[in-house]
This record gives structure tokens, C-alpha cells and sequence, in this order.
């Protein structure tokens, strides 16, 4: 019977970018046991209900400008207030899939996060660089972490 939900909202654009999303829905669920439901929605689909009905959540997104993709923009742009006053505490974590060196698009998504009083359960995973197969290693272990986490009540 599953008690809390953990929500994946990641943009993938790219097959490698399918692959993180697939990656950490794997290590989500493996982690949730029998009391997490794990939900992915894509930026553009996710909706401020489905946030007010999550326990935690994960961000995904690429660099792009040395920003987060304009699809988890909109997501915040139309949850951010829907949300604001019932979800302060939230647990949440994110991953950044950066060609460069993500900071601009880690300190912009930090900086929404602590508008909306979020609280982080680890920091922001950057993935600089050119693709490495081994991106997909600690994604699976962020979904995991989290889904555990979320489940035995650590946040």
C-alpha cells in the first residue's frame, strides 16, 4: 500500500536526456518499496495538483544558456504560487544534465526552490561534461536515495 508520493518532474529532449529520466525512475522505484508511489511528468505536463499531491519531489532539466530549460521555467512559472503556502518543507533534489559547468542553471533553480521554502535532501547533482555512461549510475542512486529516504520517513 503506498503512503507517499515522490514526483519526478525532468525535461528530456535528447535520448541521453530519456535515458537520466529512465535511469532514475529505475532507482526510484527499486528504493520506494511497497509505501512510495513514484509519478514522472514531464515539465510541461506537470500541473500544480500534481505537486500539492507529492511528498517530495525531483527536478530535472538541462543546461541551456547557463539556465534551466524553458520547460521547467514554465513548470515553475505556472505552479510556483499555486503552491507556494502548502508545500514550504517539501523535500526535494534535482539533477543537471550541464554541457558546460551548470552553476547558472543550479543557482537559478536553488534560487526558486527557496522562494517556494523547499527544503533540499541533498545538493543539486551536476552533470558536467561530455556524456558519460557513468550520469546514469548516480541518477539511478538520486531516485533511490530519495524514494528510500521518502518511504523509511528520513524526509
Amino acid at each position: 500500500m503506498t503512503e507517499k508520493t515522490l514526483l519526478i518532474v525532468a525535461h528530456a529532449p535528447s535520448d541521453n536526456t530519456r535515458r537520466l529520466v529512465e535511469s532514475i525512475l529505475t532507482g526510484a522505484r527499486q528504493g520506494a518499496g511497497d509505501t512510495v508511489e513514484v509519478v514522472y511528468k514531464p515539465p510541461l505536463d506537470a500541473t500544480p495538483a500534481d505537486v500539492l499531491a507529492a511528498d517530495a519531489i525531483i527536478l530535472g532539466t538541462t543546461e541551456n544558456l547557463a539556465y534551466m530549460s524553458g520547460a521547467l521555467k514554465d513548470f515553475f512559472d505556472r505552479c510556483y504560487y499555486p503552491v507556494l503556502e502548502e508545500k514550504q518543507g517539501m523535500p526535494c533534489a534535482a539533477y543537471i544534465r550541464a554541457g558546460q559547468d551548470g552553476t547558472g542553471t543550479c543557482r537559478a533553480i536553488q534560487s526558486i526552490v527557496t522562494g517556494l521554502r523547499w527544503s533540499w535532501a541533498q545538493d543539486p547533482l551536476i552533470l558536467r561534461g561530455d556524456w558519460d555512461a557513468g550520469f546514469l549510475d548516480q541518477v539511478d542512486e538520486l531516485g533511490k536515495y530519495m524514494a528510500a529516504a521518502l518511504g523509511a520517513g528520513i524526509i
